[in-house]
């Protein structure tokens, strides 16, 4: 497999890390720090760390390759101010972002999702948008650049009790993207600009991990093992198990969608004496939310 990045050092693994990040660890310094929400290839996150490197610099992306490529611009620019993580910023803006610690936070052309029912995809609805503004320093300003005249619409609909003044216009092409570059070539040459200050705080606290009870069962038959799936606030859907006769351990591989976050992990049924021990499978850096104890309590009732 060929490794489309030159380091991982700047890759930060929330899902393991201690939550909220630690902003000075991070980067071993204190300075400003701006997020970046879908960076794609990193291009914008890199230039501003080359005109910045006062300050530090955060970018979220959803999709592999965009972190592959921007690891790579990393390293060739030699930058020790960016830091990438991989997921969807919902999440991590609820669990990752320490409050009130950034300057700046910034999203250029998020998809619109243009389709009426996809509407509950889009980003930075009211509350999203009060969320940024749990996250931004009193002052700090959040910016968005979209090719899509309705959804720009959309978001400006959205700022009423967010605590932000707008500042909304049209502009020329400027930030010389990959998506830029792409609107320009089929004839788009203006594009939406909105810019919030914070002038109120909204307060938001952080989503905390829930502690994690596993389990030890005294009995499981493999062949009759099928966990009740949940479909409530918390949906807990069970996919496949696999069960290895020789070491007595069996996978059972569960997606637990809560909120804003879908998590896909598995969960080891594993032999240990006279008993079974249930717990979610070692690496799969899951975050132990209610939904995850959910599908262990269920995995739990199957066994009994």
């Amino acid at each position: 497999m060929r490794a489309y990045y030159r380091s991982l050092r700047p890759l930060v693994l929330w899902r393991e890390a201690v939550r909220p990040l630690n902003w000075a660890q991070l980067f071993g310094r204190v300075a400003p720090v701006e997020l970046e929400i879908g960076f794609g290839s990193g291009d914008y996150l890199v230039a501003r760390a080359q005109q910045h490197p006062e300050r530090d610099f955060v970018g979220v992306e959803l999709e592999w390759e965009g972190v592959q490529r921007a690891l790579r611009k990393i390293a060739n620019t030699g930058l020790t101010n960016v830091r990438v993580l991989l997921g969807d910023v919902r999440p991590i803006l609820w669990r990752v972002v320490p409050l009130q610690s950034l300057t700046r936070v910034y999203s250029l052309f998020p998809c619109p999702w243009p389709k009426k029912h996809h509407h509950k995809h889009r980003l930075f609805d009211q509350r999203q948008l009060q969320l940024i503004n749990s996250r931004l320093l009193d002052g700090g300003e959040f910016y968005l650049l979209t090719d899509h005249a309705e959804y720009f619409q959309w978001v400006l609909s959205n700022l009423t009790d967010t605590g932000f003044t707008a500042f909304a216009r049209t502009v020329p092409p400027q930030v010389n993207t990959k998506y830029e570059q792409k609107w320009l070539a089929e004839g788009q040459t203006r594009f939406y600009e909105l810019t919030l200050h914070k002038a109120q705080h909204c307060t938001i606290p952080q989503l905390e991990d829930v502690p994690m009870e596993t389990y030890r069962v005294q009995r499981f038959d493999p062949t009759r093992f099928q966990p009740a799936e949940i479909s409530e606030a918390v949906h807990v859907v069970f996919k496949e198990t696999r069960y290895d006769p020789a070491r007595q351990i069996a996978m059972t591989r569960v997606v637990v969608v809560e909120d804003d976050l879908t998590q896909h992990f598995w969960i080891e049924i594993a032999r240990e004496g006279d008993e079974w021990r249930i717990r979610p499978a070692p690496g799969c850096g899951v975050v132990p939310t209610v939904g995850v104890q959910r599908a262990l309590d269920a995995v739990r009732a199957a066994c009994e």
